[in-house]
């Protein structure tokens, strides 16, 4: 293996929403704490060599003068551009093709010319979530505890509320799916334009759900399960790009703000991030797919929030909660084949495993120098 470096009372009649932090999987029991990466930070964290505003890597030479990883995490440019077109050459007959940047579309047809797919972790790779609940991140950089947990425990609040209002997220929590079309076999296609789904009968009269946890119901039972998850992929087709819409009206403020405020305190990570995210997205035989280890109907709502559902369309978010992500890797190269070439992104020893077993080159997310060396080697076509 090559390594390299909310709102409420949503429209479908539920009362309260399920209560914060337990019984929700949000960032996974197997989920590793990306900060205990195998070499050292590149330069220092509180870094002001890249902005929130910027839409470039900053040309400052100290960006790319990295200190030297352990060998185990040998990286650097011409590494990365030789590991991976190598890849390509044994894929395509000896010639690794050109790409151009155009838009890429959200799922390749069966006469795509796809290429290249990257397999993206999402808490502490994408997005900082987890690390601010536990005080991990404040701790690396500095930062103030209580404030910083404080804001994720306000997009935590978020996410659940969205999930269960808009998402179905308190019929669903013990239904979780891998993958929004995996109960699809299941829908007849009836119309659900004035389906009331508060009262279809899907939750006991107990208001539990009519089926014990890893027990196939019954065809009516599945049929219902089927609808939920449909009007679930209509409402993120529609308001990927318009999630202020699902948000009471008082709310959208606030969700801006604490945006900014998250950006702020993590230095802005996830603008970082979507560099990347975005150039593989305007390619047009490049895709983001996303395996994270938050249940599906949560990270559903944690890209909405986080404005990423433009760049991972929700046939290419799996959730590997149930499989790991070993398997969930597995279903992905199942989808798109082996001849193209498989790239994962992660923080985590679960995704860099899984990596390994199924032979993708892995790039270690575990500081924002990493996220400007990916943002390079990709702008530099490295990548």
């Amino acid at each position: 293996m090559t390594t390299y470096g909310a709102a409420t009372g949503g429209p479908y009649g539920y009362g309260g929403h399920a209560s914060i932090g337990a019984g929700h999987n949000m960032s996974g029991t197997n989920h590793q704490d990306g900060y205990a990466a195998g070499y050292s930070p590149y330069y220092p964290p509180q870094s002001s060599y890249y902005s929130n505003n910027s839409t470039s890597v900053i040309s400052s030479p100290i960006t790319y003068q990295l200190q030297e990883p352990p060998p185990e995490h040998n990286i650097g440019p011409d590494s990365i551009k030789y590991s991976v077109d190598d890849l390509d050459r044994r894929k395509s007959g000896g010639k690794a093709k050109n790409r151009a940047n155009r838009k890429n579309p959200s799922s390749p047809g069966p006469d795509s010319q796809l290429e290249r797919v990257f397999v993206w972790d999402l808490d502490e790779t994408i997005i900082i979530f987890h690390s601010l609940l536990t005080s991990t991140f404040a701790q690396r950089y500095g930062k103030d505890a209580s404030s910083t947990c404080a804001l994720g425990l306000r997009m935590e609040e978020l996410i659940f509320n969205l999930a269960d209002s808009h998402l179905f997220f308190n019929d669903l929590e013990e239904c979780d799916q891998v993958h929004i079309d995996d109960v699809s076999s299941d829908d007849n296609g009836q119309d659900l334009s004035t389906y009331n789904f508060a009262t279809d009968g899907f939750r006991s009269t107990s208001g539990n759900v009519c089926m014990a946890t890893g027990v196939r119901g019954g065809v009516d039972w599945m049929r219902k399960l089927a609808f939920r998850y449909r009007r679930i992929k209509e409402i993120y087709e529609r308001y990927n790009v318009n999630v202020q819409s699902l948000l009471p009206a008082h709310g959208r403020e606030s969700w801006l703000q604490l945006r900014s405020d998250l950006e702020t305190v993590t230095d802005s990570w996830l603008t970082l991030a979507m560099k990347s995210l975005n150039i593989i997205h305007q390619r047009p035989n490049c895709i983001n797919v996303l395996a994270t280890t938050t249940q599906l109907v949560p990270a559903l709502a944690k890209l909405f929030l986080y404005g990423l559902a433009e760049v991972f369309g929700i046939e290419n978010v799996y959730s590997a909660t149930k499989i790991g992500k070993e398997s969930c890797f597995e279903r992905i190269i199942q989808r798109f084949g082996r001849n193209v070439t498989y790239v994962a992104v992660g923080d985590g020893r679960d995704e860099e495993q899984a990596a390994k077993i199924h032979n993708m080159p892995f790039w270690r997310i575990s500081s924002h120098s990493d996220l400007l060396a990916l943002h390079h080697a990709l702008e530099q076509d490295y990548l």
